[in-house]
């Protein structure tokens, strides 16, 4: 119903990753992308902590690794398809904004926002999600 309602005004904008508005062809209904970078998804991973901590140290190691090794090739896919998604769809006419996220970093750090997150995550986590993101 999504496409209907932007094509009808019904709706004006749409929050989706870019594999999905090419996909859904909500590129054909709607004139502009607005790049944000406000939200990550991942795939989590769980287990049962008393199996999990019942397999010997070597296969918990194994799978570990080998889930890392996934993520990170899952992340490389998912950058090559949005840049292709976008390559595509401003063929198609699409404009592509780039939102200046400073402003909402600042909010949220005045607000505490990142503090209590560090505290919750932990140094380490941390500094591996400034890393990527830059600083917080």
């Amino acid at each position: 119903e999504l496409y209907a309602a932007l094509q009808t005004h019904v709706v004006d904008g749409q929050e989706n990753p870019l594999a999905l508005i090419q996909s859904a062809k909500l590129y054909e209904v709607q004139k502009y992308v607005s790049l944000s970078g406000h939200i990550w998804d991942g795939h989590y991973i769980f287990a049962n902590a008393i199996r999990w901590n019942a397999l010997p140290e070597d296969v918990r190691t194994t799978i570990t690794t080998a889930l890392s090794d996934a993520a990170t090739k899952q992340r490389q896919d998912i950058l090559r398809v949005n840049e292709q998604a976008a390559t595509e769809m401003q063929a198609a006419g699409v404009v592509f904004n780039k939102v200046d996220t400073k402003p909402f970093r600042d909010a949220l750090r005045a607000g505490g926002f990142y503090a209590d997150w560090k505290t919750k995550f932990g140094s380490e986590a941390w500094a591996l999600l400034e890393k990527s993101v830059g600083q917080l």
